[in-house]
């Protein structure tokens, strides 16, 4: 691990204006510090964003679920508002890398890390969630750009994320066994506006299945998308999976996602 500066500020403010040009926001530090400490990035300043009261807790108001940037995902997992409204949200949180990480990563990391395995982006998106940051606020379908990459600028914290309570959802991950990062998983959810689905762990970046959004949105059951394919051409290949397989693996996971919706 190459040397940095430390903070550790109080308050948002204080938080974004100890940001500079190279130097980057610290939350659960789940993914960050093992790159650090294998000397795969190098930063002048962490600023811890710890001990800031503001970016933890969890709300429900108007048919709404907010949930601070620092709120950890075991937070999630056991909440009573996450679990009485987004049920699914609170299961697939339950299902986030062990105990340990459950207990130290945070949704504001997660997703500002934008890993092309981690479940959080598919939640964001299939649910239609909204990413509010110091400066403006930014939908699901707008934040998650590329491979790790996001819309967030230079300096940009992350203080909530908003989720509508849809009328149905549920998330289904094919995960692997080792570090529990979906090779695939498929977040489905029911809206006033129609069937959402969402994938991860398939392509560079969570991305929405448009095929099978539409066969839902005339018939939400698990049979209208068991039989439709995506196209394997862009998909991720590596030693876990090949494309093909993972490509199959959507179809499969999106009819248990549905199944378990219904």
């Amino acid at each position: 691990m190459y040397s940095f500066n430390y903070e550790r500020p109080s308050g948002i403010n204080d938080a974004a204006g100890a940001v500079g040009e190279d130097d980057k926001f610290l939350a659960g530090g789940q993914s960050y510090l093992p790159t650090l400490k294998l000397r795969l990035a190098q930063v002048d300043k962490l600023v811890d964003l710890g001990g800031i009261s503001d970016l933890k807790g969890i709300s429900v108001s108007g048919g709404e679920v907010s949930i601070g940037a620092m709120t950890t995902h075991g937070t999630v997992a056991t909440s009573s508002d996450v679990r009485s409204s987004i049920p699914a949200l609170a299961d697939m949180a339950a299902h986030i890398g062990d105990a340990q990480v459950r207990n130290r990563g945070t949704i504001g990391g997660s997703i500002a890390n934008n890993d092309p395995a981690a479940d959080y982006p598919s939640a964001l998106v299939a649910l239609n969630a909204t990413v509010h940051t110091n400066k403006r606020s930014i939908t699901a379908d707008d934040f998650f750009v590329d491979l790790f990459e996001t819309a967030l600028e230079d300096g940009e914290l992350i203080t909530k994320v908003t989720f509508p309570v849809p009328q149905k959802a549920a998330y289904a991950k094919f995960p692997n066994p080792a570090s529990r990062f979906a090779l695939v998983g498929v977040f489905v959810a029911q809206t006033t506006s129609g069937a959402r689905v969402a994938v991860t762990g398939a392509g560079p970046c969570v991305f929405r299945q448009s095929d099978m959004e539409a066969a839902l949105s005339g018939n939400f059951s698990g049979a209208a998308v068991k039989g439709i394919q995506t196209v394997a051409d862009k998909l991720n290949a590596d030693i876990h999976a090949s494309a093909d397989y993972r490509a199959h693996l959507i179809s499969v996971m999106a009819a248990r996602a549905v199944d378990a919706a219904s």
